[in-house]
């Protein structure tokens, strides 16, 4: 059984970004040799910081490279009716960090979550848990502009609240990187129980860059990655209603539900969805 080509053009999408990805690659590697040759002439030195800028350059399109066909892989397989859950681009984003789970996450002006892509269901509830609780490890790398790395205590230590919550979905180590130009501040990839040794490596920063440059700052990039970025619709549309309803400003409205959805341990899109369809109505005192 086959699902469709919308499915399958999603695929060609991947495979031509990769494709791209790879022609950029090999380009940049062969400049580099060019600017490696000519550093050898004598007060060319320059050419040596471009030969490693360019080989920086040529393993950011690389990590993308890899990323897309990931996901064109497994959608090719799925759009031919293989498998029952329909992929997620950060499941190969996880891959590449050595885990199953990853998460990136958006952000406004002000740091507050706009939009997550989750590689399976822990991903997405720890980063429902930093919407929900105000605090955490994206949070922090996006604050700071830098890493963070938390495992065992340190992480009930470092966020009351959020840590416990977070232990008790079974992760017991979470790295959070910063993704942001000198320009613009995008958000923040948070990986889950990661390889040893995974922060400040290489592979790591390529696949962090090419995420930053070409995934979502690139002209043909995707910020959407493939249908699998929420960027909490109904949970918006859930909190004008509460506002209107309770005579308060949205971002109340939002403080409400979010502590709703965390006292009655229900998803928040639950909850939210409960509200827009009328089956629930929010008051400050409680849900009727």
């Amino acid at each position: 059984m086959t699902r469709g080509d919308g499915y399958a053009e999603q695929a060609a999408s991947a495979y031509e970004r990769a494709a791209a990805a790879r022609e950029r690659a090999a380009n940049a590697e062969e400049a580099a040799l060019r600017h490696d040759a000519w550093a050898l002439e004598p007060g060319q030195a320059l050419h040596t910081e471009m030969a490693a800028a360019l080989r920086k350059s040529a393993g950011c399109h690389r990590s993308s490279a890899e990323l897309q066909e990931a996901f064109a892989r497994r959608m090719t397989r799925w759009a031919q009716g293989h498998g029952a859950v329909r992929p997620r681009f950060m499941t190969g984003v996880a891959e590449a960090c050595g885990t199953r789970s990853a998460a990136l996450t958006l952000v406004d002006s002000g740091n507050s979550q706009l939009a997550v892509a989750a590689s399976n269901e822990p991903a997405r509830a720890a980063q429902e848990l930093e919407f929900i609780l105000g605090e955490g490890p994206t949070r922090d790398a996006v604050t700071h502009r830098g890493p963070v790395l938390a495992s065992g205590s340190v992480i009930e230590e470092r966020w009351p609240c959020y840590g416990p919550a977070l232990i008790a979905l079974g992760i017991r180590e979470v790295a959070a990187v910063p993704l942001d130009t000198s320009l613009r501040r995008l958000g923040a990839l948070a990986v889950f129980d990661p390889r040893p040794g995974l922060i400040g490596t290489r592979a790591f920063a390529e696949v962090v860059e090419a995420l930053t440059r070409l995934v979502l700052l690139d002209p043909d990039a995707d910020p959407d990655l493939y249908g699998g970025t929420d960027h909490r619709d109904v949970v918006q549309q859930a909190a004008g209603m509460v506002s209107v309803h309770v005579d308060c400003r949205v971002d109340d409205a939002l403080a409400l539900i979010k502590a709703r959805a965390f006292t009655l341990a229900m998803p928040l899109e639950s909850l939210a969805r409960s509200i827009v369809s009328g089956d629930l109505k929010l008051t400050p005192e409680g849900p009727s």
